[in-house]
């Protein structure tokens, strides 16, 4: 496929998978319509990068499926000038989406493989704003808290203290909750003050696990 042809295919995306699932926040959209899916997965995935579905990046990793990113994306109601931390960077392609929507991204990835590809990847394409680093998820990034919004993708069966604790009162976390191949339900947790959160429940997803510690399968 040609670039107009990939052009052609994020519009339909935006169109048919997005729109027409209820995402109506026109920046989420227009993100999803300039950010090119096809450079995040690899040369054989490429035809299938604007499949409203979510595609293996190696490691037992996937890059998440569009619709599920756009509503994450949503919930998290950014400002241009926010400050977010991403948990799994994975391919680095919602880092790519919130960069579009954010004023800064500071991004975790377990796997140190995966981390430097989506640097390496990240920064060929021009996301300045954009900050990997390897890491426990499950810990946040101390160093550069607190954030406007956090957004985790992969499941837990509780919510980590120490992302809770990174939220700017106002704040937004949005979480897959759930036992790993059981039912998991995306949430997000509203920072209402220091020790009030507010939940609100987005529907059922599936994620790969939240896992502690810094140790991985490479």
């Amino acid at each position: 496929m040609g670039e107009s042809n990939f052009a052609a295919a994020r519009r339909t995306l935006v169109k048919r998978d997005l729109r027409g699932h209820g995402v109506s926040d026109e920046a989420v959209l227009q993100a999803f319509a300039d950010v090119p899916r096809e450079r995040f997965v690899s040369a054989a995935q490429q035809g299938a990068a604007y499949d409203n579905l979510p595609l293996p990046i190696g490691l037992g990793q996937t890059i998440s499926q569009p619709l599920i990113v756009a509503i994450m994306c949503e919930a998290l109601k950014l400002s241009p000038n926010a400050r977010v931390l991403e948990i799994g960077t994975g391919s680095g392609y919602a880092a790519a989406i919130l960069a579009r929507l954010a004023r800064e991204v500071f991004t975790l990835e377990r796997h140190a493989e995966l981390a430097e590809t989506a640097r390496m990847r990240l920064a060929e394409l021009g996301y300045e704003n954009v900050h990997v680093r390897r890491g426990d998820g499950t810990l946040g990034w101390v160093e550069a808290a607190p954030f406007d919004a956090i957004v985790v993708a992969a499941s837990g069966t509780t919510i980590p203290t120490a992302l809770l604790r990174q939220l700017t009162i106002g704040g937004r976390l949005v979480i897959p909750v759930g036992e790993h191949g059981g039912a998991q339900q995306l949430k997000c947790v509203i920072r209402r003050g220091e020790d009030e959160f507010e939940t609100e429940d987005l529907g059922p997803v599936r994620f790969v696990p939240l896992i502690a510690g810094d140790e991985t399968d490479e």
